[in-house]
């Protein structure tokens, strides 16, 4: 008996040592991660939001320290800033609906067994790939210029196209449809959770007289609320942070309508040099998707759909 109990407090010490060098291996395996999530990540983190509270100039290197000045001017001086806080909410409030339901669409369509139907996953996916990439919004660019190929076959039916890039009533309409267009990631996600649904369901629907739009509203909307979810909090970040579409297409243009967020804060960073008024940009734009998420996330208790909730 007294021996057992001797022996008790070693092999807790023998099970804590053991316990403590996995971690240490554990650690070591990331620690390159670490080491570059620190360096690249965390560090220009803190750094921007130190300058926030300053007004520093990156080409004299002048560095004062002015308080909540930045975050005055922002709200109650700058009037850019509120044209592209109004450009960027436009942008995702007509952007990201367009493209999930682009997407959904598309994967209901691609859920079938038919022949050749990789090849239009692929194919369908592709935009996506290259959609963020310089190459391709300079083609967007010339597909909807004046002399671009919206106008062409416009002529070609006798309509007279407009300056779609040259128009603050249109020119946002072009990126919100070049977003559209890239529904590939979030269609592979609706993909694969339409593949999880249990074929059993719609059968039975099937038997109880159940038509296509009533097994869509009762069936396959509610067992995909998760997916649907993550890629709205997905679809909302990107959204706000869009830039290189509005960088090369419009330039901001016209008259600051496709002026967006994250391209008022490059201008104000690297073109006005005005580092510090940019990182409390940066800095409002954080809390603003961070405030969103939690909505999104507060609110999906009501209306997404867990099968474990339910068995519990």
């Amino acid at each position: 008996m007294s021996a057992s109990v001797a022996t008790a407090p070693k092999q807790k010490r023998q099970k804590k040592s053991t316990f403590g060098q996995h971690n240490l291996v554990g650690y070591l395996f990331i620690s390159p991660w670490l080491i570059a999530f620190f360096l690249f990540t965390f560090i220009p983190l803190m750094a921007s939001f130190v300058l926030s509270f300053t007004d520093y100039n990156i080409l004299s290197n002048d560095f004062q320290f002015i308080g909540l000045d930045n975050f005055n001017r922002m709200f109650n001086e700058d009037r850019r800033y509120w044209r592209s806080v109004e450009a960027t909410v436009k942008y995702v409030v007509f952007s990201v609906p367009l493209r999930l339901t682009f997407a959904l669409g598309v994967a209901m369509l691609l859920n079938t067994a038919r022949r050749g139907v990789g090849f239009y996953r692929a194919a369908f996916y592709a935009p996506s790939i290259v959609g963020g990439s310089i190459a391709v919004a300079v083609m967007w660019r010339e597909i909807f210029g004046n002399d671009g190929l919206i106008n062409f076959v416009l002529a070609l039916l006798g309509i007279e196209g407009p300056n779609w890039l040259g128009r603050p009533e249109t020119a946002i309409w072009t990126l919100i449809i070049l977003a559209a267009w890239q529904f590939g990631s979030p269609m592979l996600i609706f993909l694969a959770g339409l593949k999880n649904i249990p074929k059993t369901l719609y059968e039975s629907a099937e038997i109880d007289g159940a038509n296509g739009w009533q097994k869509f509203l009762k069936i396959t909307l509610p067992m995909l609320t998760p997916i649907i979810f993550f890629n709205l909090i997905m679809q909302l970040i990107a959204g706000f942070m869009v830039f290189t579409q509005a960088f090369i297409i419009t330039a901001g243009r016209p008259l600051d309508s496709t002026l967006f967020y994250a391209l008022y804060i490059y201008r104000r960073a690297f073109e006005n040099f005005e580092m510090g008024y940019a990182s409390a940009m940066a800095w409002v734009m954080l809390a603003v998707i961070a405030v969103l998420t939690a909505i999104v996330f507060r609110s999906s208790s009501y209306w997404v759909y867990y099968e474990s909730d339910e068995a519990n």
